[in-house]
């Protein structure tokens, strides 16, 4: 049924029928507010209350209608495109003057303030990470951590901008290299990195000499209303206009208007203000792992665990391939179905719409001819659970193996080689990340070469979970633009 929605409705339609269903049942369900029982009065350390404004422009306001956060259970006023997100623009851009103009190291110095205002509120925010979003606490921890460890990344990068003199064809001359800000910058965030992903852009565009325009997601508003609150404090504090790091929440509405050249979904980074559309996205992923017939099985069975079912299966580093040589899949398989069971706790798909789709994917992988492994059924309990789910027997380029699906869901495929592995790796339009478990360095200098994973992160030996904050996040082919 869930198959056949999706086929026949266009797809805001059915995004709209999604959300509204999610509303209407939670909504029903709500009676009184958190943050008023003393087991959550934590929540006032962050700033809330029991009514909270979505919008920040160097003041805080909203000209939305107030409604109820499903989750942590207390209002929030959102924003409007047609008056808040002008309003942000405006003020954003005005504050760009001011904030262009003091020299780099001072951007620096701002940034370190708001990762030492961060570190003191950590275990505040990925509490509430934890609670809004439904990930288990280390990592809504970790996830702030993530915006701490940039902001000490930016803070170098704030005195270290070098610019080249080359060689000038004419007498007399030199040729400078000078990077200079772009302007006002949008930033996107999905629902499940609202902390960190905001962090990456943000503490980048700052010491760069941008000013910030967030929107994020709307089923976390909160998170992005406590993190703006430690930034308007620090900014304030120093003198500096709070607009430079503007807020707006709210729907789609608000992404979609393209003041800033911005057109961003899933999960986008960076847009900027130009003259021209620049934008840095990360969308689709479908990623794969794949396992030489010579691979230590102890750590493909950790890694692939965390891989195919951490963060729900919900990161954009999940994997959702799972390729094993011929000789290896059967054995394997019920070791991770084993541990799969006893840690079952972990795989929420946080939202209706993620619940849906699941299900439409297991109807439509049992149809093109695969076995259920593990899993496959939505749990009956409140909030929207599922089993992690692996499921063998599908062909590789099965339509469901290509189409992505976020949730925790895993194709396991059987290869005769790595030629092939790598093949079947390279012919989906995505590509992320990626990575190889094998002890042969023949194999591994064919799987980073270029003749091997066209993915922008090809990982050795470790989970395709995650990246560290000194390299580039992947994005190659139709996962970024």
């Amino acid at each position: 049924m869930a198959s056949a929605v999706a086929r026949h409705l266009g797809h805001r339609v059915l995004k709209r029928f999604l959300w509204h269903a999610f509303v209407n049942r939670n909504y029903s369900a709500m009676s009184g507010l958190l943050i008023d029982d003393p087991k959550y009065s934590w929540l006032k350390d962050l700033g809330l209350s029991s009514d909270n404004d979505g919008v920040y422009t160097g003041t805080w306001g909203g000209s939305g209608e107030a409604s109820n956060n499903f989750r942590v259970r207390v209002k929030i006023k959102a924003g409007r495109a047609a008056t808040d997100y002008e309003k942000a623009i405006q003020a954003t851009k005005a504050a760009w003057d001011e904030w262009a103009e003091i020299p780099a190291p001072k951007r620096g110095e701002i940034v370190r303030q708001i990762g030492e205002a961060l570190r003191a509120k950590k275990a505040l925010l990925g509490k509430l990470d934890s609670l809004e979003m439904g990930k288990i606490l280390a990592e809504g921890e970790g996830e702030v951590q993530e915006y701490i460890d940039i902001a000490d990344y930016a803070v170098g990068l704030s005195r270290m901008f070098a610019g080249h003199i080359f060689p000038s064809e004419r007498r007399g001359h030199m040729l400078l290299e000078q990077w200079n800000p772009l302007g006002t910058v949008g930033i996107i965030t999905a629902f499940n990195f609202p902390v960190a992903v905001h962090g990456w852009n943000a503490c980048l565009a700052l010491v760069c000499g941008n000013t910030v325009v967030w929107k994020g997601a709307p089923t976390t508003p909160l998170v992005s209303v406590a993190v703006t609150k430690i930034l308007a404090s620090v900014l304030e504090t120093n003198g500096i206009p709070g607009a430079v790091c503007s807020l707006v929440t709210g729907g789609a509405d608000i992404g979609q208007v393209n003041e800033l050249m911005l057109l961003a979904h899933c999960h986008p980074f960076i847009l900027c203000s130009l003259p021209y559309p620049l934008f840095l996205l990360l969308l689709h992923k479908n990623v794969f792992l794949s396992v030489n017939e010579d691979a230590d099985l102890e750590m493909v069975v950790r890694s692939a665990i965390f891989a195919c079912a951490g963060t729900a299966g919900q990161r954009c580093t999940t994997a959702r391939r799972l390729p094993w040589h011929q000789s290896k899949l059967s054995s394997t398989l019920t070791d991770i179905s084993n541990i799969s069971i006893s840690r079952s706790e972990l795989w929420t798909t946080s939202q209706l719409s993620s619940s849906v789709l699941f299900k439409a994917a297991i109807v439509d992988a049992l149809a093109q001819g695969g076995k259920i492994e593990h899993g496959g059924k939505v749990i009956d309990r409140p909030g929207y659970f599922v089993e992690p789910t692996i499921i063998s027997g599908l062909a590789h380029n099965a339509p469901v193996v290509h189409r992505e699906t976020f949730a925790p869901i895993v194709y396991a495929l059987k290869t005769k080689s790595l030629q092939e592995a790598i093949s079947w790796n390279n012919e989906v339009k995505q590509g992320l990340t990626s990575s190889l478990f094998t002890k042969d360095l023949a194999d591994v200098y064919r799987w980073i070469g270029p003749k091997g994973s066209d993915c922008g992160i090809v990982n050795v030996n470790i989970p395709t979970s995650g990246a560290e904050i000194g390299g580039a996040f992947g994005n190659a082919l139709c996962s970024s633009t």
